[in-house]
Parts: C-alpha cells; sequence; structure tokens
C-alpha cells in the first residue's frame, strides 16, 4: 500500500548524548505506517505494528519504511523517556498537498461528465487536514506531553460515497458518479500502480480495511479537532485552481482512460 506520508529516517543527531541535556521535549511526527498494511479494524496506540529494520538497511522501499518509522519512534522515546510526543497521522490532506491523492478525486468531481468511482461505495476513507493535524502537534509540542497518538480523522466514519458525493457538491457541476466493481478494475490493473508509480484510484484499498479504521479515540480525548469536510475540499479545490489543469496528476487516471474504461464497462 502506498505510504501515508513522505519517507524519513531519524536523522543521526537524534541520537546525540548531548541533545536529550539540552532539549527538555522532543515531538516526532511518525505515521501510521508503523503498522502492517494488514492491521486490524478498529487498532489502537497499543496495536503490535512492525518491528524494527535491521540496523544495517540503507534503503527505504514499501517494505522498509514502516519498520524505519518504528526505529525512529524507539530512538526518540529512548533518548527522551517521557518527554516524547509522538504523533502518528494518516492520510494528510488540504490544500498545497503534493502527493494529489485527495486533490484528484476534488479536481475530477468538479470537472462534470461521468466519473470512475471504485466499488465498493461503502468502503472507508480515513484522512486529516493538515491544519487539523497542525494544531494539535503544536498544542501538545507547547503543553511538553509526552505520550503516542494515532491521528487521522473523522471522529466517525467516511465512506467512498460520500467523499465523493462531496467533492461533486463542492465542484458545482453536472458529475454523474459511475460505480464501477472490484473484478472489473483488478482484470485492467487499476489496483497496480500506474506510470511512473501514480496510485491510478486514491484509498481503493479493499483488502486493507484495518488500514482506514484506525481508533483515533485516544486523540480525540486529548483534544484533536476537524474542520467540516466541505471546507478542506473547497479550500483544496480554491489552491488547485490556481496552478492550472494539467494532467497527469501526481495521483489518478487521466481523462482518456478514464473514458475507454466506462466504455468497456458499458461494452
Amino acid at each position: 500500500m502506498p505510504r501515508s506520508t513522505p519517507a524519513a529516517t531519524c536523522p543521526a543527531w537524534c541520537a546525540s548524548p548531548r541533545l536529550p541535556g539540552i532539549a527538555g521535549h522532543y515531538t516526532f511526527v511518525s505515521s501510521l505506517s508503523v503498522y502492517p498494511d494488514d492491521v486490524e479494524q478498529g487498532a489502537t496506540e497499543e496495536t503490535p505494528g512492525h518491528g524494527p529494520p535491521s540496523p544495517d538497511t540503507e534503503e527505504i522501499t514499501d517494505e522498509s519504511y514502516g519498520p524505519l518509522k518504528v526505529a525512529c519512534e524507539l530512538e526518540v522515546q529512548s533518548a527522551f523517556p517521557g518527554r516524547a510526543l509522538v504523533v502518528r497521522p494518516g492520510f494528510i490532506v488540504g490544500p498545497h498537498d503534493p502527493i494529489d491523492r485527495f486533490t484528484y478525486w476534488v479536481r475530477r468531481a468538479a470537472m462534470g461528465g461521468e466519473m470512475l468511482a471504485p466499488e465498493p461505495a461503502d468502503l472507508r476513507v480515513q484522512i486529516i487536514d493538515v491544519r487539523d493535524l497542525a494544531a494539535f502537534v503544536i498544542d501538545h509540542a507547547e503543553a511538553g506531553t509526552g505520550d503516542v497518538f494515532n491521528a487521522t480523522g473523522p471522529d466517525g466514519v467516511l465512506t467512498m460515497r460520500e467523499l465523493l458525493e462531496a467533492c461533486v457538491a463542492a465542484g458545482d457541476a453536472d458529475t454523474e458518479t459511475i460505480w464501477v466493481g472490484q473484478a472489473f478494475l483488478r482484470e485492467r490493473g487499476l489496483h497496480e500502480a500506474g506510470e511512473h508509480g501514480r496510485e491510478q484510484l486514491p484509498y481503493w484499498y479493499p483488502e486493507a480495511l484495518g488500514f482506514s479504521a484506525f481508533d483515533v479515540s485516544k486523540a480525540l480525548g486529548a483534544g484533536l479537532r476537524f474542520r467540516p469536510l466541505a471546507e478542506t475540499i473547497a479550500d483544496t479545490l480554491a489552491w488547485d485552481r490556481t496552478r492550472g489543469q494539467t494532467w497527469p496528476m501526481g495521483a489518478g487516471i487521466t481523462p482518456e482512460p478514464e473514458r475507454e474504461l466506462l466504455d468497456a464497462v458499458r461494452a
């Protein structure tokens, strides 16, 4: 599964013996990728994740990314016992997102016409607006919180149908959503990465249900709040329109292949 945040490893100086002596607190933005793709639904901060990688791991891949995040967390917590804030976000969305998973659906829904959508329509989606995530991190960094939080949203259940309906409403276009079955999409390789590793149908992970069903009650109890989804969509659409409407995007399928797929569905 594509990872939720850009790849990163713990910088060499985070293990410096001097740093814990001059800094009273450490904030580390980790990732829900510390959990395996087949994690159970309702996973909490106590749910077992990956083990750390081999100490000689140098290359960041889909297989090593999660374990490397675990290694970073362990390093930080070891250097700052009881004084480390570890935040594990999921898919981060909003204006200026360079990944384009969320922005693809926002732009496509605003284009009008027939929009291909992957079944099942009730597939869960978990995302968090970068501004809500930042507010939570800043509040706890300033408070010197030493704890671990899964940080994604919303505070209820969001389905693919609800997400796309909200995108269509925000775009105010004559967009008709055409739901297409999994078997058809898999036969045509839509579950695989496209050209240049581009994710073709963002948030369509029917075989990794737990990765869109994390328990975030701990973060909610600690003050995590979410702005309305419609606000995130509207702000993302406004930003996207300032950068032009070139294709391909960083994620999603381009208009011509989409039309060909819909024609094949009808045939």
